[in-house]
């Protein structure tokens, strides 16, 4: 949750209702659909294609899959370099972006200041302070969302009456049902879908393959890969479906679109909670933006550095020239537009949803026989557990699942 809950759930929904109108969420909601479909089958993979690094932590996710099960080890060195590009650079940027545009918009504060306290914060994440960090934010972002979720139902509990009309209209706007009712051509279908599916796939990341490092990662309970597939469906109907809407919902019930000079972005969303409960949800607000947004640049950096030691190994060199890139990319999204940083992160997205789908769909045979296995043994009664050996397809691969690797974790775990 703490990887996933960010900007594409608050300023991301923001955005496409002013980018792409109502129908957007529609088109989020769809997206989020077929997400959770490619979720479950790039996490199962990255399970079962994980390998240990020097330090003795699973490591995995597209580009191993990509070397390992398709045997294409230029596929994955590519794939690792659109995500450092994507996650490691871009999209830091856009939490970068959202954090000063939050303080700007609530309290004044210069961007070109609120940049450079930004990039010190950063540093301090990814030059040492990560781990604890990391931990404080997996405790504390569960309770923000809690509280966020909290507010959402108390403003659709105050416009109850108004929600079935919202809803109409949202699924009126995705095919432009309710723009030919009206004689007007506001936000085109094109328009909604668009900026739907892009800021759908940047706030669940199902198909990009991002989740699928922390999924590797992960110890699995059972001990099966495709119970982390579960897991990580999960995470993608929980972001969108549930969280998205919520931030949707509150804008659309609060009326502040309705406004012709109305903010965009974060803005928008921290002016439509203004609207209905006052200004105390402005402090709110600004604590979870930042909250969400630094937990955020975690995960972010963490998917990157996956990526740059399938590409080099544990080279010291090349992660501190990475990590000074990161920074000058915050400083970067700080003072940029709002328009920039966005189209940035589309077009990042693009190259690394293309590129892992089309693995997935050549791996997606060996997946399938790997959720069959889990579920013929809940079937029968059985607490699931991975035998490599019924998957032929696995006979000459040295990793986690090897039965002398997972003899060897037994005897470590009894001891």
């Amino acid at each position: 949750m703490a990887a996933r809950v960010g900007t594409g759930n608050m300023a991301g929904v923001a955005v496409a209702l002013t980018v792409g109108g109502p129908g957007a969420i529609f088109w989020m909601w769809l997206i989020a659909l077929f997400g959770m479909a490619t979720a479950f089958i790039e996490s199962t993979l990255a399970q079962v294609y994980k390998v240990k690094d020097v330090d003795g932590q699973y490591r995995g996710g597209p580009a191993y899959y990509m070397e390992k099960g398709l045997g294409q080890r230029w596929m994955g060195t590519l794939f690792s370099i659109f995500l450092i590009i994507a996650f490691g650079l871009v999209f830091n940027a856009v939490q970068a972006n959202t954090i000063t545009d939050a303080l700007n918009h609530s309290f004044g504060v210069n961007k070109i200041v609120l940049g450079i306290v930004i990039v010190a914060f950063s540093a301090f994440f990814i030059m040492g302070g990560l781990r604890r960090v990391a931990q404080a934010s997996t405790s504390i972002v569960p309770v923000m969302a809690i509280g966020y979720l909290l507010i959402a139902i108390v403003i659709v509990a105050m416009n109850i009456s108004e929600l079935p009309a919202v809803l109409a209209l949202i699924v009126k706007s995705a095919f432009g049902w309710q723009e030919a009712a009206v004689g007007g051509v506001a936000y085109t279908i094109a328009q909604a879908m668009q900026s739907g599916i892009a800021r759908g796939l940047f706030s669940n990341e199902a198909g990009m393959g991002s989740a699928a490092n922390v999924a590797a990662s992960a110890t699995p309970n059972p001990n099966h890969p495709a119970s982390q597939g579960f897991v990580q469906m999960l995470g993608v109907f929980t972001d969108t479906i549930i969280i998205c809407t919520a931030s949707a919902a509150m804008i659309m019930l609060s009326g502040v679109m309705d406004q012709p000079d109305h903010a965009t972005g974060i803005s928008l969303l921290q002016q439509a909670l203004s609207n209905e409960l006052g200004g105390w949800t402005t402090y709110f607000m600004v604590a979870a933006i930042i909250l969400f947004c630094f937990s955020s640049i975690i995960a972010n950096y963490t998917y990157a550095e996956t990526n740059i030691m399938f590409l080099n190994g544990n080279t010291k060199k090349g992660l501190f020239v990475f990590r000074l890139c990161v920074l000058a990319m915050v400083m970067f999204g700080s003072v940029a537009s709002l328009p920039v940083v966005w189209n940035l992160a589309d077009a990042s997205m693009g190259l690394m949803a293309m590129t892992n789908i089309i693995a997935l769909v050549f791996l997606s045979k060996l997946a399938i026989k790997v959720i069959k296995d889990y579920e013929h043994q809940l079937k029968a009664g059985k607490i699931p557990e991975f035998d490599r050996t019924k998957f032929p397809e696995l006979d000459d691969l040295d990793g986690a699942w090897h039965p002398e690797e997972m003899k060897l974790e037994e005897a470590q775990f009894k001891n």
